[in-house]
C-alpha cells in the first residue's frame, strides 16, 4: 500500500508541474482566462494531493482499514477532481460538449475531503 501512495504521490507530482508549466505558457493563447483559473486550480489540487500522498505514504501505518480507505478517496477523488477540470477547462477550444463531466468534479471533491475526514477519524481515535 505505501507503494502505491508513493507512486500515485510522485505521479501526481511530476503531472502538476507539467501541467502548470502548459498553462501557464502555452494554454494563454488557447483558452479563456476564466478557464485557464479553471485549470489552475486543478493543477493546485493535485499538487497538494501529491504533497499529501507522499507525508502520508512516508509516514502512515497502513495496516489500518481506515487509511487505506482514506488514501484511496484522496487518490480517486484527485483524479475525478482534477482531470475533470482539465477536461472541461478545454471543451471549448476542442469544441466538444463535455459537459456531463460537470458533476464528476465536485463529486472528485467529496472524495478528497472524505479521504481528509477518514484521516482525522484516524488520528482522533
Amino acid at each position: 500500500m505505501e507503494k502505491i501512495t508513493l507512486v500515485a504521490a510522485t505521479l501526481f507530482g511530476i503531472l502538476a508541474i507539467i501541467l502548470g508549466a502548459f498553462g501557464a505558457h502555452a494554454l494563454k493563447k488557447l483558452i479563456s482566462t476564466e478557464k485557464l483559473a479553471s485549470f489552475e486550480v486543478g493543477v493546485r489540487y493535485q499538487m497538494y494531493s501529491a504533497l499529501s500522498l507522499l507525508i502520508l505514504g512516508l509516514q502512515l501505518n497502513f495496516q489500518e482499514h481506515i487509511t487505506k480507505l482514506a488514501v484511496y478517496c484522496l487518490i480517486c477523488g484527485t483524479i475525478l477532481f482534477s482531470f475533470s477540470i482539465y477536461l472541461l477547462s478545454f471543451a471549448e477550444y476542442w469544441k466538444k460538449n463535455l459537459k456531463f463531466l460537470g458533476p464528476i468534479t465536485p463529486l472528485g471533491g467529496l472524495l478528497m475531503i472524505t479521504g481528509w475526514i477518514l484521516l482525522l477519524i484516524n488520528f482522533i481515535k
